[in-house]
């Protein structure tokens, strides 16, 4: 009895090894990747939306601190920063599924913040109290941290930035003073400042480093500047509140939001002009963000409580999506890069 027994688990043994070599089909398939989340920054609100990119949908909230303004990722990708500007404090989180990492306190009003291109230097916009602190980074496998190496008074209203491709400028709007000016990031002088257009707020390099973009939300266009000759070149007519950029990643062209008229203007970089317009959308079109196959824009409307999706080709509206209260910043990790 012991060895019929011993034989037909034998056998049986032997006939699923035999099943599983001559039909692989019956392994187990690998299990499906985690979804992607849309983190979306809901000033107003003190809180973070995630949104399943796949099915456009919302999958929760959670507190992030007072005022959360803007984000970006981390220089190794492994972490996206929050900046909470009443708050104070940055937040890290996992840029794939939204989840906390890690609060960094004493970061005094951080409202715009930014990565020199070589990495080196982390500087934020503290646009309440007219100043920009600029700190050495330190974002490796090991440690994450910010030192604090200056604090630049830049009366009045330090904005939005942009970097020369050399890392040695930075380039801060100064939304109540109408003026741009340029810091030397070794030395932490102001090196000049300059006039231009009304509450100046989103700032852009071209690709080939020789202009700067700027939105003119308190008018109705985008100023270039020639940031080595410090003179303005150009006005570029696009809708009222011209604000903030977001490039499509042809290394050519640039969407720029109008708050006030609710539109989204596309710019030539290279002959800097113009060339298409999307409207129709709810009021306050402000922050972007675009998929990697760059077909499908995701927009946040401060005045409407939404993030909306924008098919590219078409240049329409297709769908809304609930979120909080002035939702700002907003960021996927699968996206066209930022050229």
């Amino acid at each position: 009895m012991i060895f019929k027994l011993f034989a037909r688990r034998f056998w049986m043994a032997f006939g699923l090894a035999a099943c599983a070599v001559a039909v692989p089909v019956l392994a187990a398939p690998p299990a499906p990747p985690a979804a992607e989340v849309v983190v979306v920054l809901n000033s107003g609100d003190a809180s973070v939306t995630l949104i399943d990119k796949a099915t456009q949908a919302p999958i929760g909230s959670y507190p992030g601190g007072k005022e959360p303004h803007h984000l970006m990722a981390t220089p190794d990708a492994r972490s996206l920063i929050v900046a909470n500007a009443v708050g104070n404090d940055l937040v890290l989180i996992d840029p794939l599924t939204g989840k906390m990492q890690q609060r960094m306190p004493q970061i005094d009003d951080p409202y715009q913040i930014g990565f020199s291109p070589d990495q080196k230097w982390f500087v934020s916009n503290a646009l309440r109290l007219d100043r920009v602190d600029i700190y050495r980074a330190t974002f490796d496998d090991k440690t994450r941290s910010l030192k604090l190496t200056a604090q630049v008074p830049l009366p009045k209203t330090p904005s939005h930035m942009a970097f020369s491709a050399d890392s040695r400028l930075v380039f801060i709007t100064l939304q109540d003073s109408n003026e741009i000016a340029a810091i030397d990031l070794a030395t932490h002088a102001v090196l000049w400042k300059m006039p231009v257009g009304n509450a100046p707020a989103g700032i852009w390099m071209t690709p080939d480093d020789k202009y700067l973009l700027v939105g003119m939300t308190g008018d109705d266009y985008v100023e270039v500047i020639d940031w080595r000759q410090r003179k303005s070149v150009k006005r570029i007519p696009s809708g009222k509140g011209a604000h903030n950029f977001r490039p499509l990643g042809d290394r050519r062209h640039v969407f720029v939001t109008n708050r006030v008229s609710s539109t989204i203007s596309i710019i030539d970089q290279v002959k800097l002009e113009k060339v298409g317009e999307i409207a129709g959308l709810p009021p306050g079109p402000d922050c972007m963000e675009l998929t990697a196959d760059g077909k499908q824009l995701w927009v946040t409307f401060r005045w409407a409580r939404k993030v909306g999706i924008i098919d590219v080709a078409s240049r329409k509206l297709i769908k809304t999506i609930p979120v909080g209260r002035s939702p700002h910043g907003i960021y996927f990790h699968t996206r066209a890069p930022l050229i």
